[in-house]
């Protein structure tokens, strides 16, 4: 321990300001455990981490056990994501992502998001300020998808496998 030179520096005193929410901690973000991940497609779930109504943006783990298509999307502001195990990208671009990677994704791009064959579930945090936009076969626009409809899917989502839909009021800041 005499490395750990910290141990006997004061914690702050007034940790949160007045008015500000606590920090959001949360054990094994990336559990194999399917029930925290709701559907957003046949192949692949959405475990929700940190949610803001106010900016219309979520964190989540994404999660495909498989190969499959997860989504074709646009979106409009930035997404930010980090590659925790297994192999995903998007047809559009060259790279494909693994362990480690992390990715701007600009406003302004539309892109077919996979998950490749993996020895290793695909497992992605990504950061996504909403709303997305789905796009059909060609390209074209056919739904949105914000904030609130994450919600409204979590919610529905914990409720069904005895989580409870009260588990998602947690994660808003």
């Amino acid at each position: 321990m005499a490395n750990e030179f910290w141990r006997e520096l004061k914690p702050v005193a007034e940790v949160f300001r007045p008015g500000a929410a606590p920090e959001a901690y949360i054990q094994d973000a990336a559990t194999l455990d399917e029930r925290w991940y709701a559907p957003l497609s046949p192949t692949a779930g959405s475990r929700p981490l940190f949610i803001s109504p106010s900016q219309n943006r979520w964190c989540d783990v994404l999660m495909a056990k498989g190969a499959g298509l997860v989504n074709r999307h646009y979106h409009p502001q930035q997404v930010f994501a980090y590659t925790i195990s297994g192999k995903w990208g998007y047809l559009e671009h060259d790279w494909v992502a693994t362990k480690g990677d992390w990715i701007y994704e600009a406003p302004g791009e539309a892109h077919t998001l996979v998950a490749y064959e993996s020895d290793e579930p695909m497992m992605v945090t990504f950061n996504v300020t909403g709303p997305l936009i789905w796009l059909d076969e060609n390209g074209e626009p056919n739904g949105t998808f914000d904030v609130f409809d994450y919600i409204k899917l979590c919610r529905d989502h914990y409720e069904k496998v005895g989580i409870g839909a009260d588990y998602v009021d947690k994660l808003f800041r």
